[in-house]
C-alpha cells in the first residue's frame, strides 16, 4: 500500500514563530562615539571592502539622501559608490567623511 503525501507534510517546519531579520549596523550607529569606533574598527580590517560598506553605514544611519546632498552628489551614486563592490574616488570619500563630521587619521605603527 502506497503511502499519501498531503499539503502540510511538505510544509517546511518553522522555529516556533521565529522570524530572523538581516543584520544592519545603521541602526546602531546613533551616537558620534559608535561611529567612530565602527569606522576605526573598519580602518583596523585593512579591508577596503569593509571600510566602504562602513562608510555606506554610517551615511545611511545620518540619512543618505542629506549625505548625498551636503556631499555634491546624486544619492544613486552614493549608494553604488560606498557598496563593498564600489570604487570611488578618493575626493568622494574625503567629502563624504567631512559631511559626516569624521576625519582619517594617520599615525606611526
Amino acid at each position: 500500500m502506497k503511502t499519501r503525501v498531503t499539503r502540510k507534510s511538505r510544509k517546511k517546519p518553522r522555529a516556533h514563530g521565529a522570524r530572523l531579520v538581516p543584520f544592519d549596523a545603521a541602526r546602531y550607529l546613533r551616537s558620534d562615539r559608535a561611529i567612530a569606533a565602527y569606522l576605526n574598527e573598519a580602518l583596523r580590517s585593512q579591508d577596503p571592502r569593509f571600510l566602504l560598506a562602513a562608510l555606506g553605514d554610517v551615511a545611511r544611519a545620518r540619512g543618505m539622501t542629506g549625505v548625498a546632498r551636503l556631499a555634491g552628489l546624486g544619492r544613486e551614486n552614493l549608494y553604488k559608490s560606498l557598496a563593498s563592490a564600489g570604487n570611488p574616488r578618493v575626493k568622494t570619500l574625503f567629502r563624504v567623511a567631512a559631511v559626516l563630521g569624521v576625519r582619517f587619521k594617520v599615525r606611526v605603527a
